[in-house]
């Protein structure tokens, strides 16, 4: 099928995304990404003239696609329930990526610089958003401003990764019960830092 450079280049990055959220980076090749888009590498190379190409861009775009859906649920709802909405989305994304996400934040590939930027870009977009979202809630812009509350929450964020790397690798527990460690951890952090927790409730 002929496609236009667009549409070729949105075409196979989807491919990319998919093939890598199944297998690792080294169990994937371009002959077989090739193969599986119908056309020649030699057209593949024309849009992404490596293997690692295609797999930073498709990490670029999971990135993006999981700080917008972690951050933009649970509108309205109250901020407690806006962070187990927002857990759902984090918990969903990387269970549909699972072994691109395990091997990405094991190291492996992921110890690339540029890759390594990919992923604290993503950190980095999410903690600015929590921080955000949090100065509109009760907590409030004096809560939030304090160093402290960042430097938690970024801690948070990391204990959040590591719950899900455990969770995606052995599978033997519930993800509904995972969320609500990650919930209860989140008010024990806050408690932590002096921050009223039941204006969350």
């Amino acid at each position: 099928m002929r496609l236009d450079g667009d549409d070729r280049r949105a075409q196979l990055l989807a491919l990319g995304r998919a093939t890598f959220s199944e297998r690792s980076y080294d169990e994937v090749s371009i002959e077989e990404l090739a193969r599986a888009a119908g056309i020649s590498k030699g057209l593949l190379y024309h849009y992404f003239p490596t293997k690692r190409d295609l797999y930073v861009a498709g990490l670029r775009a999971t990135a993006d696609e999981l700080v917008e859906r972690t951050t933009t649920v649970g509108q309205g709802q109250a901020p407690i329930d806006r962070v187990r909405a927002g857990l759902d989305a984090f918990l969903d994304h990387v269970s549909a990526h699972a072994p691109a996400f395990i091997a990405l934040m094991r190291g492996g590939v992921g110890s690339d610089p540029e890759i390594a930027a990919v992923v604290q870009g993503a950190r980095d977009r999410l903690l600015e958003r929590i921080l955000s979202n949090a100065g509109a809630t009760p907590l409030g812009a004096s809560v939030t401003a304090r160093p402290i509350f960042r430097i938690a929450l970024s801690g948070w964020l990391g204990a959040v990764e590591a719950a899900s790397i455990d969770w995606l690798t052995r599978r033997d527990c519930p993800r509904e019960h995972v969320r609500e460690l990650l919930v209860q951890l989140l008010l024990a952090t806050l408690v932590a830092i002096g921050a009223p927790t039941s204006v969350l409730r």
